[in-house]
Formats: C-alpha cells, structure tokens, sequence
C-alpha cells in the first residue's frame, strides 16, 4: 500500500510530535503558567503545523513559533508582535485579506502564500539546539515536496536561511537582508525576521521589510 504525504498527513505527524523533550516540556509549562495579559485564553500548547494556500507561489519560513503567539493561539505569526508585522505586510501587498491575525478562527486567508517554520515547538529564549533542528526539519522536507508551484522562498533569519540551504545542498550563499539567489528555478530571498528585537532596534526598518513582499511581487511578475 502506498503512503501518500498530503498536509493533513503532515499536520498530523506534527501535532503528535514528542521527539524533543525539552521542547515538549517547555510548551506545556507556559501553556500552564500564563502572562498576566492571556490568563484567561486556553494555550495550544503543542507543536504547529505550517498553514496558508498549499498550491501559493510563496512560501515563507519562520523560526518557531512564539511562546506567547502561536503556541497559544495554535497558529503560526499569530498573536504576536512578529505576526503583526508580516499580515500588515502581506495585507499591504495583496496577500492576504487581512492585516489582523489574532486567532485561528479570525478568518484570515492567505493568497498565493504558504507559511511555515524551521521548528514547530516553541524553544526557550528562541533559540532551538541544533538537534531540535535536525528534528523538526523531517516537516519542512515534507512540506516542500507538496510545494510544487512554489517560486519565491522568503526565509526569515539567520537560522531559516541556513535550514533551507541545508535541505537543499546549497553551497557558498551569503546571507543578507534583501538577498536574492536564483536556484532551483526558485528564488531565494533571505530578510531579518520580523522580531521585536530586530523592530525595535530598528536593525529592520519598516521600509526594509515591505522591500522583502515588492521585491516578491516582482520576482513573480518576471517569472509568469
């Protein structure tokens, strides 16, 4: 019998996830011990799948989920600082329908854009060890073989660049923000992610980052 890798096959694996325990752990005791501000909300708690238009010609790769955002909401860039900043960008670029992405059931959708992480657990401080990485990255290699129209990758940060790269033997490229490689019959861009640390130090500049979602409506332009 042949097992046919869809998303809701993904999804699944994801959500039953227990491979890292530190990570496992960790997501259930902030589900558990709230901040002040969603002590009322019931956490998610568990890992988070990739969500968006599965046919897009965009995939956009974050790090992991919040702590506070999609591992409670139970949505990637969802209910926090960094999904506001990518859904007002995506909004402004006519991406999505929406600026808002609160909850999972705050009708949001996505056009022509697939959303997805390097580590679908929430780490401690944000930063996943590298065996977390080498976990977590069976999903991103799934998802991309049902990304066959895909022909713009957006990777956020340092760490995603490198995991696409890695997947994909990609040797040599150098990561700056606004970067642009043409590999694959696909383009690669790499930016800052859209963190508070990045924002607020202004290392990421609105400008900046609405360069990264222009520069991607050109790319698909030049390539229909």
């Amino acid at each position: 019998m042949i097992n046919l890798v869809t998303i809701d096959s993904i999804n699944r694996d994801v959500v039953s996830c227990t491979r890292c325990k530190r990570l496992v752990t960790y997501i259930r005791t902030v589900g558990k011990n709230k901040v002040r501000r969603f002590s009322n909300d019931v956490y998610w708690a568990k890992p988070v799948t990739g969500f968006g238009d599965i046919n897009g010609n965009v995939l956009i790769i974050g790090l992991a989920p919040g702590a506070h955002g999609a591992n409670r909401t139970g949505r990637l860039f969802t209910g926090d600082h960094s999904g506001v900043w990518l859904m007002r960008a995506l909004y402004e670029t006519g991406f999505s329908n929406s600026q808002e992405s609160t909850s999972i059931d705050d009708g949001l959708i996505l056009n022509n854009v697939f959303i997805s992480s390097c580590v679908r657990c929430a780490p401690p401080s944000n930063k996943p060890l590298n065996s977390e990485l080498a976990n977590c990255s069976e999903y991103l290699i799934r998802e991309l073989e049902l990304l066959k129209k895909v022909k713009v990758v957006i990777t956020l940060g340092l760490i995603s660049f490198h995991m696409y790269c890695k997947i994909n033997n990609l040797r040599g490229l150098k990561f700056h923000h606004l970067a642009n490689y043409r590999v694959n019959d696909r383009n690669l861009i790499a930016s800052y992610h859209p963190s508070q640390q990045n924002t607020h130090t202004q290392r990421l500049r609105w400008d900046m980052w609405l360069d990264v979602f222009k520069l991607t409506k050109r790319l698909l332009s030049s390539n229909s």
